[in-house]
């Protein structure tokens, strides 16, 4: 089989994921040094992706977006008009399948999902358990076997980012607004996502995680926050009450930010939600916080990450709202347990085994 001379990859449609794919796109652009690769990603997820060496450009692509230029049609058009004798799909959804094929991609490697077999070229089995039911199994690994599929040497399984200079200058402006560059050590936190809230952790124990990092540790806490997150992330630092204790509420918010700002600070302590994984791509030790969420699912093999979650009858459900009303997962995770995982990866005295 001749070498393929222009690759398209569609990419991941949310943040977390996106990272979780770094090491396939790393592994692709290795073994097809040559080629020319193109990746597809939703707009709103594309700055992740800034700065990263592995494609030659990114394609947007949402089917209900905003612009129409990056809707269904347009981007038919832009894939038959790009010539690609092979497409990598990450994404397990039908749409993506359907369109590589109408676009007449000779080859085109997936996962058998959502009844999109006879749509691919190289159709991959998921892991399954006897019962045929989709095994938990880390989503690095998951996509990392199509690239393997493809011949590709799998050298490193770290995720990886990379900021560009308007994020750095970013962060530098907020940073000084808010007191943070004369401070030794600054721990980032964050809290919701795209999920549901049932991911979220209280209100009210960030802020009593934020306050005990400021007064028993010395270090500056920032919370960081999406567009949908200001009000929480306020919320945090008044109930807090510290003046050692800032949020991005108030700052001109974007994901290359979120990313700078998390790069330099020296822990994040989060819901399992996107910036998360920045963590892990800039090497920043981090505390997870999981509730009805599988840790399986998004293990990233970072060396620096300490993964909470109470265990609980009805759980992990897998729901972006709690079906019960209670929310236990989260809210028995209480304050003190992370607190204590924070020290450890701060290099601070236990107050408590860790469980």
């Amino acid at each position: 089989m001749n070498e393929p001379k222009r690759i398209i990859v569609v990419c991941p449609s949310l943040i977390g994921d996106t990272v979780m794919a770094t090491p396939t796109f790393r592994a692709l652009r290795q073994r097809f040094a040559e080629a020319r690769i193109d990746g597809v990603v939703r707009p709103g997820v594309a700055p992740t992706l800034a700065g990263a060496p592995w494609f030659d450009a990114l394609i947007p692509f949402h089917s209900k977006g905003k612009d129409p230029a990056h809707r269904t049609l347009p981007f038919l058009r832009r894939l038959k008009a790009g010539r690609y004798d092979l497409a990598v799909l990450l994404p397990n959804s039908f749409r993506t399948a359907a369109l590589t094929w109408l676009a007449r991609i000779p080859r085109r490697v997936g996962y058998v999902r959502y009844g999109r077999g006879p749509l691919l070229t190289d159709p991959l089995i998921p892991p399954t358990a006897p019962t045929w039911r989709r095994l938990p199994s880390p989503m690095i690994d998951y996509y990392l076997a199509l690239a393997r599929h493809l011949g590709c040497e799998v050298g490193s399984m770290r995720t990886e980012l990379f900021t560009i200079e308007s994020d750095e200058r970013a962060a530098d402006q907020a940073w000084e607004r808010l007191g943070l560059n004369g401070v030794g050590k600054v721990v980032c936190l964050n809290n919701g996502g795209a999920f549901g809230p049932a991911k979220s952790w209280p209100t009210e124990y960030f802020a009593i995680l934020a306050k005990r990092l400021a007064v028993e540790t010395g270090v500056g806490v920032l919370m960081v926050c999406g567009p949908d997150e200001r009000e929480a992330a306020r919320a945090v630092v008044a109930q807090a009450d510290h003046p050692g204790v800032v949020s991005l509420a108030d700052e001109p918010l974007s994901i290359g930010l979120t990313k700078a700002s998390i790069r330099r600070s020296s822990l994040l302590v989060t819901t399992d939600s996107g910036p998360r994984h920045f963590a892990g791509a800039f090497g920043v030790p981090v505390v997870s916080l999981f509730g009805p969420t599988f840790i399986a699912w998004t293990r990233t093999y970072h060396p620096h990450a300490i993964h909470l979650q109470q265990p609980v009858p009805c759980g992990p459900c897998q729901k972006g709202v709690c079906p019960l009303g209670h929310h236990r997962c989260m809210r028995e995770l209480d304050p003190g347990t992370v607190f204590n995982a924070a020290l450890r990866l701060l290099g601070r005295p236990s107050v408590l085994p860790l469980r």
